[in-house]
């Protein structure tokens, strides 16, 4: 459980200039697969409109934005609020496929979808400043989100190290517990929605009491 949770918020504090309204992103619609800022997400490139998105994405800045379609077919909607990723690590199959990894940079909201000739849909969205990056949660705050992480865990069976766990900011510690848990995709993306690093830690204690709830017939947890 806490294998993404070790990556800190270091390059996450560059310069807002280009963080501006109007910012051009180019996007990875993926049902189910959220990237938080601060967190880090691997992923494998086979199709070939996003093997093109990641070579677009190396020639210029690096950047792809991860959001949730709505629903279903060759060009779903989107919600409106997704999280722009950088390519922190990349390799190039012999095949034209790609394994990167992602590391969360900041939430963006969509104004409008661009009319592209890309065979990759885009985006001109405005990205967030990390203003959640130097919050912190109450004792009492952080101390609820470990006893129910704790809770959650044991009843699910994993192995956590709870020491490193407790080594991590809240920052860290929020937004990584938000990116790994095993909650729906709508649940997941209000998670991404919410404001404030406090509200965040509340909701997630929330899901974490919901979706543990005990199973009557075998005493494991069930996510249904």
């Amino acid at each position: 459980m806490n294998g993404s949770l070790q990556h800190g918020a270091n390059s996450l504090r560059y310069c807002s200039d280009k963080m501006a309204k109007g910012k051009r992103i180019s996007i990875f619609p993926l049902p189910g697969a959220l990237l938080f800022p601060g967190m880090h997400l691997p992923l494998h490139m086979f199709e070939e409109r996003y093997r093109a998105l990641v070579n677009d994405a190396m020639a210029r800045d690096r950047h792809i934005g991860m959001i949730q379609p709505k629903d279903e077919g060759d060009v779903p909607a989107l919600y409106d609020i997704g999280c722009l990723g950088k390519i922190i690590d990349i390799e190039a199959l012999d095949d034209g496929r790609f394994n990167v990894v992602l590391e969360g940079v900041a939430r963006f909201r969509v104004l409008e979808e661009l009319d592209a000739s890309t065979a990759f849909r885009q985006v001109r969205a405005e990205v967030e400043e990390n203003k959640e990056l130097d919050e912190v949660l109450a004792s009492a705050e952080r101390a609820a989100l470990e006893i129910e992480s704790r809770k959650f865990a044991d009843l699910q069976g994993y192995q956590v190290d709870w020491d490193s766990i407790g080594r991590l900011d809240d920052f860290s510690f929020v937004n990584g517990i938000a990116q790994i848990a095993p909650f729906d995709a709508a649940s997941k993306q209000a998670l991404l929605e919410v404001d404030g690093l406090a509200n965040r830690s509340e909701l997630i204690i929330q899901l974490l009491q919901f979706f543990g709830r005990q199973d009557g017939d075998d005493d494991r947890v069930t996510l249904q």
